[in-house]
């Protein structure tokens, strides 16, 4: 038995196990490296605490779309070098 390999060795090498992320609104950009798997939300707390954003008040797109908390970067099919965009979220409008 010399199989000692780990059971990441079943993956497919083209897909780096961590990716860099940057998020970034109208005034910064934040870099992040996560894992594939890692749920956003961890990402888009640790942007608003350094921000001093509360989570409530910003929206985070990718490609245009609404990002949850509970969506990974695998779920998302990021690439490695993306981009999350930080919008205030806009609240009211109706008369």
């Amino acid at each position: 038995m010399s199989d000692h390999g780990s059971p990441n060795q079943q993956k497919d090498e083209s897909q780096p196990e961590h990716l860099n992320i940057k998020v970034t609104d109208s005034n910064n950009e934040v870099f992040f490296k996560i894992k594939r798997t890692t749920a956003l939300k961890k990402l888009m707390d640790a942007f608003c605490d350094r921000q001093g954003k509360s989570p409530q008040s910003v929206r985070f797109l990718f490609d245009g779309q609404r990002v949850n908390p509970t969506d990974s970067p695998e779920s998302l099919e990021m690439q490695d070098g993306d981009t999350l965009e930080v919008h205030q979220e806009q609240v009211g409008g109706g008369c």
